[in-house]
């Protein structure tokens, strides 16, 4: 009996104590979908369930397999029973706990994903923890739809935390607008006057739409969308569009840009399209009470003067032309240099065309 109870004894003093609250190391020695059997040195097995092992209470046999080291926590020795009650899930969230503070005590970036769209903001989840970003925080732009940010994996600092209240903040903002600033000093070094660049259309409004050139906006005015007239930006773009531009001016971090290139430029062959003489087609573009402007094409306009509309006198050419309206006239000057063209109705009609019309009257 002496002999059973120095054996038992050896036995007990080979076994490492283990207490409430210790993290040890353990080896999984049995598995099954609802808990695992963990030796942890101790004369009694260690069990961890799945509602320890975290809070949605996986299948076990997809987390552990038979020889995983694992860490866990202490959480009862239960002597009656014979066994250890184990949790991995306070392990990990020690742990989270640590690297929130850590993390908010040196301003680290956290890299994680959003595992939650709230009415506020978004959620995500370090090893466990969940940290919620707020609406305002989310981006350097105010954002819509925050749906597009679920399952996306984004970096961001956190700026508050309080385990009691187990409240965590994020910030993403500040990390956005710190990569746009870089990304815009890069590009405002190499950028320069006449450079082509494709852009992506970010913002359109009724004087003309930003360009998103990789780093820094552009701004494409409306005067600079083509050679032809544009009545309006949002008939021509649509937010998300690609396109290709030149830059035009740089005036500090504000670019101009144009889509006006000098090889498409419409007057370079107008002369000989638009010789004196020459019998042209277009349609009225817009009338003053001096004359009527008729595009002839895209960015080329002539101007048909009040008194070459008709051979009877008329007050404006509103009286007898309306916008859209297609007319066949006669080049009758050619400026070149001032990008100006005459043109004449009356040289076209017959010249009884006031008699004829005053007889019917009659």
């Amino acid at each position: 009996m002496a002999e059973e109870m120095s054996f038992e004894q050896m036995l007990n003093d080979s076994m490492k104590p283990v207490h409430t609250g210790e993290i040890v190391e353990g080896t999984v020695v049995t598995v099954n979908p609802q808990e695992a059997i963990i030796n942890v040195g101790y004369k009694y097995d260690g069990v961890l369930t799945a509602r320890e092992y975290s809070d949605d209470a996986p299948d076990l046999t997809q987390k552990l397999h038979v020889g995983d080291k694992i860490e866990v926590k202490v959480v009862k020795i239960d002597s009656k029973e014979g066994t250890v009650v184990l949790s991995y899930k306070r392990v990990a969230a020690e742990k989270a706990s640590q690297v929130i503070q850590e993390a908010l005590d040196n301003h680290t970036v956290i890299k994680a994903p959003v595992t939650q769209i709230m009415k506020g903001g978004i959620c995500a989840e370090v090893d466990g923890v969940r940290v919620f970003i707020p609406a305002s925080l989310v981006s350097d732009t105010f954002e819509r739809d925050l749906n597009k940010y679920l399952g996306q994996e984004i970096e961001f600092v956190i700026t508050e935390y309080n385990p009691k209240r187990r409240r965590v903040i994020g910030d993403r903002k500040q990390i956005v607008t710190a990569q746009h600033e870089a990304a815009k000093e890069k590009l405002l070094s190499t950028l320069k006057e006449g450079d082509i660049i494709e852009g992506t259309v970010k913002n359109i409004t009724d004087f003309g739409a930003f360009v998103d050139l990789g780093g820094a906006d552009g701004l494409l005015h409306i005067s600079e969308m083509g050679w032809g007239r544009t009545e309006s930006p949002k008939k021509l773009f649509k937010t998300g569009d690609k396109v290709r531009v030149f830059v035009k001016a740089i005036n500090g971090d504000k670019i101009a840009l144009s889509c006006k290139f000098p090889e498409d430029n419409p007057w370079l062959h107008a002369e000989e399209k638009y010789a004196v003489g020459t019998k042209v087609t277009g349609k009225v573009a817009r009338m003053t009470d001096f004359g009527a402007f008729i595009e002839l094409e895209p960015g080329i306009d002539g101007l048909l003067h009040v008194s070459q509309i008709s051979r009877k006198r008329i007050d404006k050419p509103s009286d007898v032309l309306k916008t859209g309206q297609e007319l066949t006239v006669l080049v009758t000057g050619f400026d070149a240099d001032a990008q100006k063209i005459s043109l004449s109705l009356k040289q076209l009609l017959p010249e009884d065309e006031d008699e004829s019309s005053e007889k019917e009257e009659n």
